[in-house]
């Protein structure tokens, strides 16, 4: 595992060098620098000289950060406009969350705050480069009601369930904003369960583990698996945050990994 050492060696060969001509800053927009991944990106990048990182999301890292949630276009105007002047990578790890009644609600939701980051930043920032967007393995499953999935192992083109999923219509966004600025690349990138640390974010199973271990352990009671027969018998798998960070920032500085899933 190459973790942030090796990404931090990938910016400072590719990210800092790669056209030395150039008198711009680079710099990094990302939303939902809280979250697992967010947070790894923002570790990585800020450790560069100079740093390239700047997050927006509802709770504030330490370093350079905003808060708010880009639920209209006037607050994520207000939030996203000092990187407007500058070349920007846009990552967007962990800034969705299904978090209404039904799927049709979060596909609306989610949507609405994807559409207001790319229509204030892609108009606002001639110098933007790349858009990645982070969804997750549920690409390839249905809602946990419906239980609809295809068969493991999942592959990058297999076709998209027959039900609606908020996955799908931030990538149609993504598609549809991307297309209207020449030269924009991105990449979709769909990781499992996500191992890291955030003291951010609720979405923390790994930490959850461990603090359920430790209690077991004090309490002298076994460490039993609560969860479900299908759960413990089916197939999963599980990425390491600063990995998944680190793919990222290689989807943006190598022509090869650009405009892929």
């Amino acid at each position: 595992m190459a973790g942030k050492g090796g990404a931090k060696n990938v910016i400072k060969g590719k990210l800092e060098d790669n056209n030395p001509s150039r008198k711009y800053q680079k710099f990094a927009l990302i939303i939902g620098v809280t979250g697992i991944v967010g947070n790894s990106l923002a570790e990585i990048l800020r450790s560069t000289t100079p740093p390239v990182a700047r997050g927006m999301s509802t709770g504030l890292l330490v370093g350079h950060g905003h808060r708010g949630t880009p639920t209209t276009p006037s607050t994520t105007s207000s939030a996203t406009s000092p990187t407007q002047n500058k070349p920007i990578q846009t990552f967007d790890p962990d800034r969705s969350h299904p978090c209404c009644a039904t799927e049709s609600e979060n596909c609306d939701v989610n949507g609405k705050m994807f559409t207001n980051v790319l229509n204030v930043v892609i108009p606002n920032a001639p110098n933007l480069q790349h858009i990645c967007l982070q969804t997750g393995r549920r690409h390839y499953m249905g809602s946990f009601k419906d239980g609809r999935s295809h068969d493991p192992p999942f592959y990058e083109d297999l076709p998209r369930l027959d039900s609606p999923k908020f996955y799908y219509t931030l990538e149609d966004i993504l598609f549809k904003e991307v297309g209207k600025k020449e030269g924009l690349t991105w990449s979709v990138h769909r990781p499992g369960l996500i191992f890291g640390f955030s003291p951010y974010s609720m979405m923390n199973i790994l930490l959850s583990l461990c603090v359920y271990a430790t209690i077991c352990k004090y309490e002298g009671q076994p460490l039993t698996f609560l969860g479900t027969k299908e759960g413990w018998n089916s197939y999963t798998d599980a990425s390491d945050a600063d990995l998944v960070a680190e793919q990222q920032i290689w989807a943006v500085v190598d022509p090869n990994a650009r405009t892929s899933f």
